[in-house]
């Protein structure tokens, strides 16, 4: 197991520098950053300061060379190091050896440090992810149960065809509708709005508060696609259960069926479920671009699309390498996961 995982850090890691070198080489080295900043009408003057305060002034090389001692979580310098980064340090004669957060510089457009606004966004996301998967677990696990226990009836045959829309049609497509439909057409039944963040402002108070009405309608868009694979994999693997020696047993011994199905069914029909569940949470904490914009939900697909829109270099690197560190993070954890649920799989390199 340990060398196992020593082994999925790095290939992690490699795979980060890969990413790394990609969004240096695709934005760092786009030109005209410091009018961005400083704006198209600004004297050669300033653009020169900016160009310096950047850093732009400098070779590829050394602007590369500084990126990566930004984001390294491990800097060894001068006492100057204290001034730019923060962080647990210690000193050894004149030489600084400090531990930090990855520093992700400062958005061109509201100065504000990128680290702040994307964990602003991911609050937003991880809640809203945390929503579609449960709607997603709920409905596809029951769906998926439903199916299995009869198998070509009508019931079974609407949920594979509810299923295989959900896999086949756009996320983007499925979200208009379904803001259409719930937010606008029936909105005097549902009370739900079309667009919304979680956070609103009180118009008499001027106070924030939680909005989770705002929540169910981009969830129930985003955890379509989940819901549609863990509905299948639930009735596959369950009819498959089903037929087991074991399973022949426990109804000869006169158990109920949903004894049978809750104690000893479920149990190794599930395993294949949570593995597609936890790589699935993965893909909707950094992947729920469409959805986001589409609900005007403030996560991380919005600030990033946004900051796209507005030539947010720092805000897209930033974003970019965040959902990278998510997809490696999750896919060690459900390797690990899916060796500890199933003692017949064998972790190995």
């Amino acid at each position: 197991m340990l060398r196992y995982f020593i082994h999925k850090i790095l290939s992690g890691l490699a795979i980060l520098m890969g990413v790394i070198v990609l969004i240096f080489t695709l934005f760092i080295l786009f030109p005209s950053a410091e009018e961005i900043t400083a704006g198209q009408r600004a004297d050669e003057a300033t653009k020169a300061a900016m160009r310096i305060e950047m850093g732009l002034d400098r070779s590829h090389a050394q602007q590369f060379y500084l990126y990566l001692k930004d984001l390294s979580p491990l800097n060894i310098g001068s006492h100057s190091l204290k001034e730019k980064y923060e962080g647990a340090s210690f000193s050894i004669n004149t030489t600084t050896f400090l531990f930090k957060w990855p520093y992700l510089r400062s958005s061109y457009q509201t100065r504000k440090p990128v680290s702040t606004l994307l964990s602003e966004g991911m609050i937003g996301s991880g809640i809203l992810a945390l929503f579609a998967m449960g709607i997603a677990l709920l409905l596809g696990i029951g769906t998926g149960i439903i199916s299995a226990l009869k198998p070509g009836s009508v019931a079974d045959k609407i949920c594979l065809t509810v299923s295989t829309l959900g896999i086949s049609l756009p996320s983007f497509f499925v979200a208009v509708i379904i803001a259409w439909i719930f937010g606008y057409v029936l909105h005097s039944i549902t009370g739900l709005p079309m667009s919304g963040s979680l956070y609103q402002i009180n118009p008499e108070t001027g106070e924030n508060f939680i909005a989770f009405n705002h929540i169910w309608l981009p969830a129930f868009a985003l955890g379509i696609r989940p819901y549609a694979i863990i509905m299948q994999l639930t009735r596959s693997n369950l009819i498959e259960v089903m037929q087991q020696d074991y399973i022949r047993t426990a109804r000869a011994k006169g158990l109920s069926q949903f004894k049978i199905i809750w104690h000893h069914a479920l149990r190794n029909a599930l395993n294949p479920v949570l593995t597609a569940a936890s790589g699935w949470f993965a893909s909707l904490l950094a992947g729920a671009f469409f959805i986001e914009y589409v609900f005007n939900w403030k996560g991380l697909g919005k600030i990033t699309i946004d900051a796209l829109q507005q030539s947010d270099l720092p805000v897209v690197m930033g974003a970019v390498l965040l959902i990278a560190v998510i997809f490696i993070l999750i896919n060690i954890l459900v390797d690990i996961l899916y060796a500890v649920l199933d003692p017949r799989v064998k972790l190995s390199n």
